[in-house]
């Protein structure tokens, strides 16, 4: 829609209003919904992880359904309305899947597998729709279980960050490989964390986040805090327990309206029933003062609880996969930890729901959906459900 340029000052300040949050905050672009486009269908196999590369989806899928293992990789073509299935992996002795990830240099795709065994896979990605096998690396430090696999460039390197599964009464730990050379990875960092898991990382700018559960969030310099610390060396910065526990994973939110830092996404992965229920909320963490984060804020859907989330930094959105509660997309632009009496909770943390900061929700009609992971590019955001398979929804 094209806007007028001239504005009295009257409008100009009714405009304002109209896109704030209460607190401010002016408002990303307008959402008015996430509508479904198309549904790929998966129905041997719970579906697990996404992501998306070019004119292609990657999923993976998880545990047993109905005597058939989680050990496939789905490539589906999304070029059209409806994910198109164009091949599938099987990854022989894998008793599960976890995260799948594309890159675009070197061109390779990186699955994790569990449990006994644990490893990861790396394809050639040269034809996105066929990915050819280059290697599986494993070691003494993963053979327990990879159940998250992050990679990404830590001044210039790129790097595999592995969160491995206790197991045997052998702690979880995390595990760093250089990745320069896909068909040779080369270990080079590996300790205990977490309680009782390390279920995930985020890497960012030199700055790595873990997801310790029990022991909530913990951020590390690898090269880019000012402590000395490398992806061999990681130098412990600052941490935070976030109300609930249980956390599972976190995004670094940088505010492309203004170039704030400040936040920090949490998801708590509480109890829950495939299907038909589940627990856990998106809690927000101020990291203004890395060696002091606090939690400021939080999102909760009641009989529902978030697993995983892809940021739209450009429009200040928040995309959250919500298990039973579909997807939900959050306003995260501004200031989150400031807001009216009315809007706090009684411990004093801002509620964004109490703030209007939800803006749609996605897959709330039809067939009970169970979300797991959702990554939004272009126009539109691509879910992975554990019970139907890979919508395809447009952002409106």
């Amino acid at each position: 829609m094209t806007q007028r340029r001239s504005f009295t000052a009257l409008a100009a300040l009714a405009l304002v209003a109209a896109c704030s949050d209460g607190n401010g905050n002016v408002k990303p672009k307008a959402i008015s919904s996430l509508s479904t486009l198309g549904l790929g269908a998966v129905t041997e196999r719970f579906t697990a992880e996404v992501n998306v590369y070019g004119n292609y989806a990657y999923t993976t899928t998880w545990g047993n359904r109905a005597s058939v293992r989680g050990n496939a990789v789905k490539i589906w073509d999304i070029s059209g309305t409806v994910p198109l299935l164009v091949d599938s992996l099987i990854v022989t002795g894998a008793t599960t899947l976890g995260d799948v990830q594309a890159v675009g240099d070197p061109k390779i795709l990186v699955v994790a597998t569990e449990v006994a065994g644990g490893s990861i896979v790396i394809y050639d990605l040269t034809t996105p729709a066929h990915p050819t096998l280059i290697t599986r690396y494993s070691s003494a430090n993963t053979t327990n279980g990879v159940h998250t696999a992050e990679v990404q460039r830590v001044n210039g390197v790129l790097y595999g960050f592995l969160c491995i599964d206790p197991s045997g009464g052998a702690p979880a730990r995390l595990t760093i490989v250089d990745l320069t050379t896909p068909s040779a990875p080369r270990e080079v960092f590996s300790q205990p964390m977490g309680n009782p898991y390390v279920h995930d990382t985020y890497v960012r700018d030199g700055i790595l986040f873990t997801a310790l559960w029990k022991d909530g969030m913990k951020i590390w310099d690898i090269g880019g805090g000012g402590k000395g610390g490398s992806p061999s060396s990681p130098v412990a910065i600052g941490a935070a327990r976030t109300v609930g526990g249980e956390v599972h994973n976190i995004y670094w939110y940088h505010d492309a309206s203004n170039g704030s830092k400040q936040f920090a996404f949490v998801g708590e992965e509480g109890q829950g029933t495939i299907g038909s229920a589940a627990s856990g909320d998106v809690h927000v963490v101020d990291v203004s003062n890395m060696a002091a984060p606090r939690e400021v804020a939080f999102y909760h859907v009641a009989g529902a609880g978030t697993h995983n989330f892809s940021v739209d930094e450009t429009n200040g959105v928040l995309y959250a996969a919500f298990y039973n509660g579909g997807v939900r997309a959050l306003n995260v632009r501004g200031d989150l930890g400031t807001c009216a009496a009315s809007a706090k909770a009684a411990d004093g943390r801002c509620d964004l729901t109490k703030m209007g900061r939800e803006l749609a929700q996605g897959l709330q009609s039809g067939a009970p959906v169970y979300v797991w992971g959702v990554q939004r590019v272009g126009s539109f955001v691509y879910a992975s459900d554990m019970l139907n398979g890979l919508w395809k929804l447009r952002v409106q």
